[in-house]
């Protein structure tokens, strides 16, 4: 069966828009086009969008999808398994927090007790989930399977006030780092505060800290597209000046 932009975003739930932009990416492209001028979408692109809406539907960049689904070595069976156990992720996630909703349902009308550590649970499960799915392998390939497991045990042991000042000191990091990449300047104050922040944020989830680990960190940030896309996004440049900040800071050399 054959399908025009139209028939084909309706079937997808998408707009005509995002079809017609994804045929300019090069991500995909229609079977063919008619001699009218449309674009027409059989079996193979339909296939194909699927695929790349189960990506998106995991938050990965059109960018990193095409990387993947143009790639020669591309498996789409392979891929299907994949994206099932992802969605198999998701779900327990969400379960563990409609869980947590419902205990603090209950706690409120009074038929149980339910501990600061219980209310926060899910919420930090989730944030070690999502950890995992973006940056899981690579994190584990750098620093050692045993080190990234003591990581994600401090974090689900952090009790609410200290679960706070991370997500506080998460903010702060960003907010200096944008203003200190204005002054241009990453040995000065303003940036070497950041690179400070930056520590304090690291040691609330890793078992230790070390110059070492910090700088190679930072040039992680630098090296891999999914943590310069995350520093980047209101100020381009910024994962690199956070690097060099990082750098100064810890007596590193790029």
């Amino acid at each position: 069966m054959e399908y025009t932009v139209q028939r084909l975003a309706h079937l997808a739930g998408v707009s005509p828009r995002t079809l017609r932009y994804y045929d300019e990416i090069g991500i995909l492209k229609p079977a063919r086009i008619s001699s009218s001028g449309y674009r027409i979408y059989g079996q193979q692109e339909v296939d194909r969008l699927q695929q790349i809406l189960f990506y998106r539907e995991l938050g990965m960049s059109l960018e990193g999808i095409k990387d993947i689904i143009t790639s020669p070595d591309f498996d789409g069976t392979k891929a299907l398994w994949e994206h099932r156990e992802k969605l198999l992720e998701k779900r327990e996630q969400l379960e563990q927090l409609i869980e947590n909703v419902e205990k603090t349902i209950a706690q409120k009308e009074g038929r149980i007790t339910m501990s600061d550590k219980e209310k926060f649970e899910g919420f930090k499960r989730k944030l070690i989930e999502e950890n995992e799915a973006k940056y899981g392998e690579e994190i584990r390939e750098k620093y050692g399977e045993e080190t990234v497991e003591k990581s994600n045990r401090k974090l689900m042991n952090m009790t609410k006030e200290q679960y706070d000042e991370l997500t506080k000191l998460g903010e702060d990091v960003l907010a200096t780092l944008y203003e200190a990449f204005k002054t241009g300047d990453p040995a000065g104050e303003l940036a070497q505060k950041t690179a400070d922040l930056h520590r304090q944020w690291l040691t609330y989830s890793w078992p230790s800290y070390t110059k070492e680990a910090h700088a190679g960190l930072a040039q992680m940030y630098v090296d891999d597209p999914r943590f310069t896309a995350y520093y980047d996004e209101k100020q381009p440049g910024a994962a690199e000046f956070l690097r060099d900040a990082v750098f100064i800071y810890t007596g590193m050399k790029k």
